[in-house]
């Protein structure tokens, strides 16, 4: 049986490292309408709406299509807002009028990159996990087992125990650092375990040139940058 699946976007207003980021465009278009795009174009979606307490937000998304089916309560759009708190929240609301969705696909606004190839891919790797979280390998030499720390006496030493024993860079395992491209999570795991990954999360390892998410302006330039290349080298997704 195919999964209903609801793509959330979460947009709350006021930012501190790039003032109204979530509205302001980026090479042409909002970040609200970029994930809203790339979703629909993805085509693996039963539902796709906009989580939000900012009114300028909520007329974007109705301009473009975007479902805006409530605007968020102010307490549930602070700095310190658990996004699982935001999830759940408009769970609640769309149960209370008679829909109810297997998982929920995040789409963070702040991720630009992401292609419907990325949620597509995702959706195929669910399956009999309890979710899929997008990954990018770290260089070997930022690997725990490659790292050092410094002890309360001052001394050198390995950040995890067996580090000793990798002395060549090339033999530390591979460790990956979550980036928010993807959180897939079936709906009880969000519900039980208040928990974007329960016991069993699937990576979905995303390369590091196509994985940026935007806090500062300076991630905002990037981002802008690598958008415009990709126009460049006409390998940029029409997201229609």
């Amino acid at each position: 049986m195919t999964m209903k699946i609801l793509g959330v976007i979460p947009a709350r207003r006021g930012s501190k490292g790039v003032p109204d980021k979530n509205t302001r465009p980026l090479a042409g278009k909002s970040l609200i309408e970029r994930a809203y795009r790339c979703a629909v174009e993805a085509e693996v979606l039963d539902r796709i709406l906009l989580s939000s307490d900012d009114p300028a937000a909520a007329e974007i998304a109705r301009r473009i299509g975007l479902e805006v089916p409530f605007l968020r309560p102010a307490d549930l759009a602070g700095d310190d807002t658990a996004m699982i708190d935001v999830v759940i929240h408009a769970l609640g609301i769309l149960r209370s009028g008679g829909y109810a969705p297997d998982a929920v696909l995040l789409l963070q606004p702040t991720s630009p990159l992401r292609r419907p190839e990325h949620i597509q891919r995702a959706v195929e790797l669910l399956g009999g996990f309890d979710s899929v979280c997008s990954v990018v390998p770290l260089p070997k030499t930022l690997c725990p087992h490659y790292v050092m720390r410094i002890q309360g006496d001052g001394l050198l030493e390995s950040f995890l125990p067996d580090g000793p024993r990798y002395t060549r860079r090339q033999d530390v395992p591979q460790a990956y650092v979550r980036e928010g491209t993807v959180y897939l999570t079936k709906v009880p795991v969000l519900l039980s375990r208040r928990s974007f990954y329960g016991d069993r999360c699937c990576p979905l390892i995303i390369d590091e040139n196509e994985s940026l998410s935007i806090d500062t302006e300076s991630d905002w330039l990037a981002a802008c940058r690598r958008i415009e290349a990709s126009w460049e080298r006409g390998t940029e997704v029409i997201l229609r």
